[in-house]
């Protein structure tokens, strides 16, 4: 087996082994996918300063999310269609996060259903929530979250309409894929994977099909989905969410200083910058470009999470120094989801966690708390000029 020192090894590896439609899904972004390039391009114009002479003794990534005490300040950022990535995907992650004691967010659009994770996990995880027109599924779906023990609901709100993706179109996306004459000659070439797939029931959305009217299969699940996403969420609605659920909640795709504001009035406990991974609206400002704004006008008041761009410790090490409370691994976390398994999302993890310990120590710190813009050269105008007016 090849060593595996980097999230990039990882990924090598994902790329052979899981169908091009599952890799093309989790690797692209939406239009022109210049957000998606520039969520991770931009941590690289950020520069650590080195410190010497500190006893690096005794030193901790622990710290702590919406009260919850983590091992590093990473969660695993929810991602529809884990369970396509690897068979029972979202178990294998569930499972791996656990372990290592991360917060593990399960998507609404999962393979794996909430019960399901529930089942084979033994500590809460998070859920997260996409706001439906249905409004009663919407309603039994927090219900479901609860059942389970579900210790945060992390709500998106930045998915009224659907971005275009342009890889998911041309590839067909679905969920068991298609067998497209394309598709089967792509599959043929991905043995391991299939016959994973063979082994496992869970193939279609867990937590929709069988829990709609009329939604039994992958074809009615498609014309269901398209026209489900609710283009008429507001701040008030949002509220609603929130008193139904009365727990931790986390409000995500904030990336407007105004809107962090709102999401503190509200009485949020996180909020979470985030642009979907580059995969809504393209030509956004990358999520760390943003990120000081939004320390800054809130900081205090509600804990700032980040998500997008992060492949390395280096990158978390940055973004905590920058003022974040918390990041979110999504695609690094499926490289190895879809590489190795549960082992691969347990390696992807320790890959992280060393990068930032061992960053963290050359920069003169010990703890995650002592993390500040004093260990950073951040570029002049790194949040740019821009004129709005």
């Amino acid at each position: 087996m090849a060593v595996i020192t980097e999230i990039n090894d990882l990924k090598r590896i994902y790329r052979r082994r899981v169908p091009k439609m599952f890799f093309d899904y989790t690797e692209s972004g939406s239009w022109t996918e210049q957000t998606f390039r520039d969520n991770s391009g931009d941590f690289s114009e950020i520069r650590l300063r080195q410190r010497v002479a500190v006893d690096m003794t005794g030193r901790s990534t622990a710290s702590s999310m919406v009260g919850q005490d983590v091992a590093m300040p990473v969660a695993l950022a929810p991602v529809g269609l884990t369970g396509m990535q690897s068979a029972d995907g979202e178990i294998k992650a569930a499972r791996a996060a656990e372990s290592f004691g991360v917060p593990y967010t399960l998507s609404t659009m999962s393979i794996c259903s909430i019960e399901d994770v529930a089942q084979h996990t033994t500590k809460p995880f998070w859920f997260q929530l996409y706001t439906m027109k249905d409004t009663d599924y919407t309603s039994r779906l927090i219900e479901r979250a609860k059942a389970a023990k579900c210790s945060a609901l992390v709500i998106t709100l930045d998915l009224q309409i659907l971005g275009q993706r342009h890889k998911d179109l041309k590839n067909g996306l679905s969920a068991p894929p298609k067998l497209t004459i394309p598709t089967l000659l792509n599959l043929s070439t991905k043995w391991g994977w299939g016959l994973e797939m063979l082994g496992t029931k869970r193939r279609n959305f867990g937590n929709v099909v069988g829990h709609v009217k009329d939604v039994s299969d992958a074809s009615s699940l498609g014309s269901w989905t398209n026209e489900q996403f609710d283009p008429s969420l507001d701040w008030s609605k949002v509220g609603k969410l929130m008193e139904q659920w009365d727990g931790k909640v986390i409000l995500k795709g904030i990336m407007d200083v105004e809107d962090a504001k709102k999401a503190r009035d509200l009485g949020a406990d996180a909020i979470i910058v985030s642009n979907h991974g580059g995969r809504q609206l393209d030509g956004a400002l990358s999520a760390i470009r943003v990120l000081p704004s939004i320390v800054e006008a809130v900081g205090d008041q509600v804990e700032v999470h980040i998500d997008g761009g992060i492949r390395s410790g280096q990158d978390v090490l940055k973004a905590m120094a920058m003022g974040a409370k918390g990041t979110y691994i999504g695609r690094a976390y499926v490289y190895g989801l879809g590489a190795l398994g549960q082992e691969g999302v347990t390696k992807a993890l320790n890959v992280i966690h060393k990068e930032l310990d061992v960053s963290m120590a050359l920069c003169g710190r010990r703890s995650i708390d002592e993390l500040d813009r004093e260990i950073l050269y951040i570029p002049v105008d790194f949040e740019g000029r821009w004129q709005r007016r």
